[in-house]
């Protein structure tokens, strides 16, 4: 994707941002001098650019609950909004640490809540949202993402009388949660499919998150075939796994903020990253300190990088097999 195209996609998004797809209100959130915010989708609401992953701050062997805790209140006071979670991270811990972290009140009010439900079913979409809701210790969550849209069928399952659907437009008529989304990882063509086979039943995603980095420019891209149509809808478009999962920081591929300041200069509303230490934390906020949208030749050389290592898709697994398709290892959670 050229830089026009890249500004011709922002100032789509920007265009729809301003039309709210379900009536909700936008919520004002305090906002820092040091983060950069956007508008997600055409929700019209505010959030940083930088995303917690939540994934990360689950890990029970590697990371302390007190020091995620600790951890997650710093990235609140250095500006970050958005919090993403889902329902079977580390078995219900990550949900379970964000709810103690965020339990007081005014902390609570400073995020845009995320998490996600794998049930393919209105009955087991109903069940995990309201495990969701229990661990994180609120009766209303700003944003639950149908999760791990990864086989072609997946829409069809979804959308199908007693599917998840129902229950998430219930939820939301219910006041449980704000807005919907989805999320894949597998390939860019189930992701056109779902954005297609809503609008066939009249319905209109919020979000989709998708991987985005230097390496899925080259490979069986999401950034070049779904976030211009996401744009195009005011779709808000979260951005995920910008280092593939710590594959491109092991294998050296670019500097770590160089690789930030890529997918941060993409038309998307927030990047998500792992931030499970302290220094992966500041790594973030100075990426978004230091943020200037890159230019083309600094495009081109980046990009140039990446393109020989990119080729078979080897070092974003979780496009080519199935080592992070937890529905695909856990059936029974699409129940």
């Amino acid at each position: 994707m050229q830089r026009r195209d890249f500004l011709k996609s922002a100032a789509l998004a920007s265009v729809a941002a301003t039309v709210h797809a379900t009536g909700q209100s936008p919520v004002k959130r305090p906002e820092s001098p040091d983060m950069v915010y956007r508008t997600l989708g055409r929700t019209g609401e505010r959030v940083s650019l930088i995303g917690l992953g939540g994934a990360h701050i689950g890990f029970g062997g590697a990371q302390a609950e007190p020091d995620a805790i600790k951890l997650m209140h710093a990235a609140i006071d250095g500006g970050i909004t958005f919090f993403d979670n889902s329902w079977d991270y580390n078995e219900g811990r990550s949900e379970e640490r964000m709810g103690k972290a965020l339990k007081d009140g005014n902390l609570r009010n400073r995020v845009f809540l995320m998490t996600k439900s794998d049930s393919h079913t209105a009955k087991g979409w109903n069940k995990q949202l309201e495990e969701s809701m229990r661990r994180m210790q609120v009766d209303m969550i700003d944003l639950v993402q149908i999760h791990e849209v990864i086989r072609m069928n997946d829409p069809e399952t979804v959308f199908a009388p007693g599917g998840a659907m129902e229950a998430a437009i219930a939820a939301r008529k219910a006041g449980k949660i704000r807005y919907i989304g989805f999320t894949g990882h597998k390939d860019p063509a189930i992701h056109l499919h779902m954005i297609d086979y809503a609008e066939k039943h009249g319905f209109h995603f919020d979000t989709l998150q998708m991987p985005v980095n230097i390496m899925d420019a080259h490979f069986r891209s999401f950034q070049h075939q779904v976030i211009p149509v996401a744009n195009s809808k005011g779709i808000g478009v979260l951005a995920m796994k910008t280092f593939a999962f710590g594959a491109l920081i092991e294998a050296k591929v670019a500097d770590p903020i160089d690789m930030l300041h890529y997918s941060m200069t993409l038309p998307v509303s927030v990047v998500i990253t792992g931030m499970p230490t302290m220094p992966r934390l500041q790594q973030a906020l100075t990426a978004a300190k230091t943020f200037k949208p890159m230019t083309q030749p600094q495009i081109a050389a980046l990009l140039a990088k990446s393109k020989d290592l990119a080729a078979d898709g080897h070092l974003e697994q979780f496009k080519v097999s199935e080592r992070f398709d937890g529905t695909s290892r856990n059936p029974d959670w699409l129940a």
